[in-house]
């Protein structure tokens, strides 16, 4: 495993100091704040196309190593390359909760290796964007069966733009779409862990689930929860700010306080760190409500400057303040 360059197993300080520093570079920056908030500016470059913008993307979360942590003796989380992920190993195979980017397939593969010689047997999609289900069809021919909200498999089957973010889909192929969807609970015995999926009504879309690692009391909570950082809402499908905000109080109520919580995207966390971001949003929706009553533009809104005070805590990844206004306006 040392010899691999793609493979990198750390500490849990090593891990908060790696997403730090991801979180706040340059990867994200080329692609996220300055398109949002600049693409109306009078005489601002021409944005890349959808199509290169996702290329871009793909490529850029795909370039970023895969950082091992051990959870548990059975659960490990990986991190890197879109996200993260939660595997569950053991003699009755493998189990895990998203998949990464497209071009992150042969390292993720690698990673697998790493943890284990037993076969991948069940994957599971938090949701239906990209960088959650980008490797159903790899892990499908790799004799995986992919297990998802019914809302999943339904949003991929669509043509979907995420305007805001310059991104178009196409309908995924059929060898990439959830072989086994359910509409509220599904609940999976594995080496010795149950594995409870439960839908979340709306939130970050309205596709999402958690995985309840019950034994292990692991909870990876896909994008209704973003650690420490201002999250991305689709409200195309069904996402929306108050949403949100319920989806996070549902989560909480799963946790107590030794929950090792994994979030979309961000370090791993805790109870605390779900409520610092619960409370935020609550914040935000205040804020912007008040302006968007009274009538004001979201351009408005983001020359109001409502979440200066917000932003050094939460504007250091993929959105400052005044991009993530433009994010949460719509979906309030």
């Amino acid at each position: 495993m040392e010899s691999n360059p793609t493979i990198k197993f750390i500490s849990r300080r090593d891990i908060l100091r790696t997403a730090a520093g991801l979180a706040g570079g340059a990867l994200a920056a080329r692609f996220y704040p300055a398109a949002l908030v600049h693409a109306a500016a009078p005489g601002f470059p021409q944005q890349p196309s959808a199509a290169e913008q996702l290329a871009a993307m793909r490529a850029q979360f795909g370039a970023i190593p895969i950082q091992a942590q051990k959870l548990t003796d059975a659960l490990t989380l990986l991190s890197g390359p879109g996200g993260n992920i939660v595997v569950l190993n053991g003699a009755d195979g493998k189990l895990m909760g998203d998949t990464f980017v497209m071009p992150a397939w042969p390292h993720l593969q690698d990673a697998l290796a790493a943890i284990g010689n037993a076969p991948l047997k069940t994957v599971i999609d938090t949701h239906w964007h990209f960088d959650h289900t980008d490797n159903n069809a790899a892990l499908r021919a790799a004799g995986a069966t992919v297990i998802a909200h019914e809302n999943t498999k339904k949003r991929m089957s669509e043509n979907h733009t995420l305007a805001v973010l310059n991104l178009t889909f196409s309908p995924s192929p059929a060898e990439a779409l959830p072989q086994q969807t359910f509409q509220q609970t599904h609940k999976i015995t594995m080496n010795g862990e149950t594995v409870s999926l439960v839908h979340v009504p709306p939130a970050h879309t309205d596709s999402d689930i958690y995985i309840h690692f019950e034994k292990g009391n692991v909870l990876q909570t896909g994008d209704v929860f973003f650690n420490g950082i201002y999250p991305y809402i689709d409200p195309g499908t069904g996402g929306s700010l108050s949403g949100m905000i319920a989806g996070a109080t549902k989560l909480l109520a799963v946790a107590d306080n030794n929950t090792k919580i994994v979030p979309g995207h961000g370090p791993l966390g805790n109870k605390a760190d779900l409520t610092k971001f619960r409370d935020m949003l609550v914040t935000v929706r205040e804020r912007l409500q008040k302006l968007k009553s009274s009538g004001k533009t979201v351009q408005e809104a983001v020359a109001a400057k409502p979440l200066d005070d917000l932003d050094p805590a939460w504007g250091k990844a993929f959105f400052n303040n005044d991009a993530f206004i433009q994010i949460a306006y719509p979906a309030l």
